[in-house]
């Protein structure tokens, strides 16, 4: 159920932090990679030792360590992740977030997040029905924060009433619903990945340098957003990501078939992105048999032929063609100019442009400078991480087909 997924859990300080114990190891029995963090009340409820040995992870604690902000710091943290959440949220946590304040290690992650945030509350009655916890509550809540109980019953404290946060199968189904509902819930989306192999002889074939690293992305960024993604892929180097459907391929005429599959399945697609690396060419003398020197000194002549135009065949089609069309531009030379004209003549909505010149170091890296190019507007973005990229342009194609 959450296979692949990344999960923030912050830990606060109140009884109830026992519970945490079992939330990592059942988040992690679905699949989840669960990154702990541990407020110094925590620390009083359950031990870092525990905690980490059952994320099989680092726990992080102090907000100025040198060695946690050198290795992640405390913005790539709360960034990291696919959902952040706080169990037990305390009443001091939950004031520190309506307020906006970052003070500590746990409360900084939370302002920095850009990611949906989830909290478990758990204290007294009395302060679960304080007005000012309900007053923060309702901000929270407008603030598009994500909660899950408190449950009714009795306390450590020997009161009686809502309070007690909820049991941690009720929190795994929240966590699940949380990645079920972002913005793309209920859309398609067709993402192409990789490079093409179109064979010489049976171990020969011509391809590129393309990774699949930013296609993989993109499919993981639309996946999380709540997409259903149809991840069409060649021989990549990057496993496709969990929580997407993979349909591999190997030669352009492959991927095209598979595209045009998965499109007129679902009559249209709602987004199609075309992030592979597509060969332009393949060898139309192909042999079946693997080619062999004689000693003679002479080269066997491979012949030409041009590969089926995937981009150009879906954006240009009259009937059945995805709501918002996105072609990728790997460039050397005049890059905005050249992408501009690929654009047009293509017919996409939109082309991701980038420079993979050899010093970029762009082609098969893990770092990615676009020039995001739609009609009358080049938008030049800085170079980041290919993930980051994909979060920004899968947030860009949200709001773009929410508003169709």
């Amino acid at each position: 159920m959450l296979t692949g997924k990344r999960v923030l859990l912050i830990i606060g300080g109140g009884i109830a932090a026992f519970k945490a114990l079992d939330l990592i190891r059942r988040m992690r029995e679905q699949g989840a990679e669960v990154v702990p963090v541990l407020t110094r009340a925590a620390e009083e409820f359950v031990t870092p030792l525990s905690v980490s040995a059952l994320a099989a992870q680092k726990v992080y604690r102090d907000l100025f360590d040198l060695t946690d902000e050198a290795e992640m710091g405390h913005i790539e943290l709360s960034r990291a992740a696919d959902l952040v959440v706080v169990a037990p949220a305390t009443a001091d946590l939950m004031a520190k977030m309506a307020s906006g304040l970052a003070n500590d290690l746990a409360s900084t992650l939370l302002m920095a997040t850009d990611k949906r945030v989830l909290i478990a509350p758990s204290m007294n009655v009395r302060m679960w029905e304080h007005p000012a916890t309900q007053r923060n509550l309702s901000v929270l809540q407008g603030d598009g924060v994500l909660v899950v109980g408190p449950d009714e019953g009795a306390m450590a404290c020997g009161e009686f009433g809502p309070g007690r946060m909820a049991e941690v199968p009720e929190i795994i189904e929240a966590v699940a619903e949380a990645f079920a509902e972002g913005p793309l819930k209920g859309r398609h989306a067709i993402v192409t990945s990789g490079p093409t192999h179109e064979p010489i002889d049976p171990v020969r074939y011509i391809a590129n340098r393309s990774s699949g690293a930013q296609g993989t992305a993109m499919a993981a960024a639309l996946r999380d957003l709540g997409a259903r993604v149809t991840f069409v892929t060649g021989p990549a180097e990057v496993p496709p990501p969990a929580g997407v459907d993979v349909v591999r391929v190997k030669t352009a005429q492959e991927m095209r078939e598979a595209v045009e599959k998965a499109n007129a399945a679902d009559a249209p697609a709602d987004v199609a992105v075309f992030a592979a690396a597509v060969a332009d060419w393949h060898v139309t003398n192909a042999s079946g048999s693997k080619m062999k020197k004689d000693g003679s000194g002479k080269v066997p002549a491979l012949e030409f032929g041009e590969n089926p135009d995937i981009l150009a065949g879906v954006a240009q089609m009259t009937e059945g063609r995805p709501g918002l069309v996105i072609g990728f531009a790997a460039e050397t030379d005049d890059v905005v100019a050249n992408a501009t004209a690929k654009r047009e003549r293509k017919g996409c909505d939109w082309i991701v442009a980038n420079d993979v010149s050899a010093d970029t170091g762009i082609m098969g890296g893990a770092e990615n400078a676009i020039v995001l190019i739609e009609e009358n507007v080049a938008e030049v973005w800085p170079r980041m991480s290919k993930q980051e990229v994909a979060r920004l342009l899968a947030a860009r194609i949200a709001e773009t087909v929410g508003a169709r």
